[in-house]
């Protein structure tokens, strides 16, 4: 802990007259929003029995929130539970005191507190919010929802289409299987991975499309470990009728929000937290929503074709990622060997000052996972960089598990593997990286804070995976 006070002291001094939010400017359009966390009874289905969740608003995925680039969010938010909690605007490039890390960037909210945020959005795309204190088990009931920002060109309607998509670990009473909270084999191996998936807060829904035309699918992964991959089923246009349906292509036009060179896939992968947004071609060939991660082909949706929608998609004429791939000649390259979980090359770690074996941090500490040899966590300082530095996150998965790496306040630029065969310069707020993968994430550091980065197989970071970067 004294390590972690002198970290904060030293870099909140730095912080003190660059945190205030200065991107608000006079004249921006303010979108309000109410946002209360409540136990809630859900119905995944028609079944009599109802499944008793944690949920904002009492619906499941919790409300979509919605705004143009550069206006200004202002959500109050209420605590209804037992426990704390805080709202964690995820891949929002935000004002660090409105990120919503407990302990870090916030204090947490108390049940029975409001809180107040209030941030600017200057970048449109598909985002997320979702609980952050214990996520591991916040996020597992329930407390996430969808946050969409639209460049001002873009358009709404049937033709723009959001699919939420979470497992859910529920057991024969229709209830969340709470026992399976905190289980050392979870955080050990892949996470707490669910034995039912839903999408949009349902089981095998039906999903209003267009009965023609180009559309645009918005996928997020709000799962707490599971790594989903969806496929597409329909009639290609070019097949003869009596053709049975099949796979159909998609195109990938951008990632965690920001937009990339666009590029043609049979099917996209998604770790938890990761976001990618498609076009479909035709939607009159459309049918149903494929989940393919087991080898096996899930039907997680079907789609049903309305009237040809009012307001007709129109893609951005000029789509662009938020920066440009900066150049590396001069920047700080920061290592990280990312080690532990089961079947690793851990035997010991350095927590709070002590090196002890990972048999006893597992039983005694639930700890588990480690960078660069320590136990991370909040009070792990990875890095302090000055503002508008460029920064090479050099990691390395030696482990035997994927994780998915999410950056706060910042996108970085990597060479992703995460599309089949070929390789793609993204700019991303979390990547998807494979054992024994070795990545680097560039970034400009131009977002002054305390930011988080870890792992989003939210039982890996509870367990360890995790540390703090300094932009000041």
């Amino acid at each position: 802990m004294n390590s972690r006070r002198n970290f904060l002291q030293q870099s909140l001094a730095s912080l003190a007259l660059s945190v205030m939010p200065t991107g608000v400017m006079a004249g921006q359009r303010i979108r309000h929003y109410q946002l209360t966390a409540e136990p809630t009874p859900h119905f995944f289905d028609d079944k009599p029995l109802a499944t008793d969740l944690l949920l904002y608003n009492r619906q499941s995925p919790g409300p979509l929130i919605s705004a143009r680039k550069g206006e200004i969010l202002d959500v109050e938010f209420v605590n209804n539970l037992d426990q704390p909690t805080t709202i964690h605007w995820h891949g929002i490039r935000n004002i660090n005191e409105m990120d919503g890390v407990p302990d870090l960037t916030q204090a947490s909210v108390e049940p029975g507190e409001r809180y107040h945020y209030r941030f600017p959005v200057n970048d449109a795309g598909t985002f997320w919010y979702h609980a952050h204190n214990r996520a591991w088990e916040q996020v597992a009931l329930g407390l996430y929802g969808p946050l969409i920002v639209r460049d001002q060109s873009e358009t709404t309607g049937e033709h723009d289409v959001l699919i939420v998509a979470d497992d859910w670990l529920i057991n024969e009473n229709e209830q969340i299987d709470a026992t399976s909270f905190g289980n050392l084999g979870h955080w050990s191996h892949g996470g707490r991975l669910g034995n039912a998936l839903s999408i949009n807060g349902q089981f095998s829904p039906s999903i209003p499309i267009p009965t023609n035309g180009l559309m645009k699918l918005r996928l997020i992964n709000t799962a707490n470990a599971r790594i989903l991959t969806f496929a597409l089923s329909g009639t290609l246009s070019d097949a003869p009728s009596s053709a049975s349906a099949g796979e159909l292509p998609m195109r990938v036009i951008c990632v965690d929000g920001s937009p990339c060179e666009p590029f043609r896939t049979d099917r996209v992968t998604l770790g938890p937290a990761q976001r990618v947004d498609v076009e479909i071609n035709d939607a009159s060939q459309l049918q149903t929503l494929l989940e393919t991660s087991t080898g096996k082909s899930l039907e997680a949706a079907s789609f049903k074709p309305v009237s040809t929608a009012q307001n007709e998609y129109r893609p951005l004429k000029d789509p662009r990622p938020y920066y440009a791939r900066p150049n590396t000649t001069n920047a700080k390259v920061v290592n990280i060997h990312m080690q532990g979980g089961a079947m690793g090359n851990l035997s010991s770690a350095m927590f709070k000052g002590e090196m002890r074996s990972l048999r006893d941090l597992a039983m005694n500490e639930s700890k588990l996972w480690a960078f660069n040899g320590n136990i991370g966590g909040y009070d792990l300082a990875l890095t302090e960089v000055n503002l508008g530095k460029v920064v090479v996150l050099s990691v390395w998965n030696d482990t035997a598990w994927s994780h998915t790496m999410h950056l706060h306040g910042q996108h970085f630029w990597v060479k992703s593997r995460e599309f089949g065969k070929n390789t793609h310069h993204l700019l991303r707020d979390t990547y998807l990286m494979q054992p024994g993968e070795k990545a680097d994430l560039t970034f400009v550091a131009d977002n002054p804070g305390l930011w988080l980065f870890h792992c989003h197989m939210l039982e890996h970071h509870a367990a360890g995976m995790g540390g703090v970067i300094a932009v000041s």
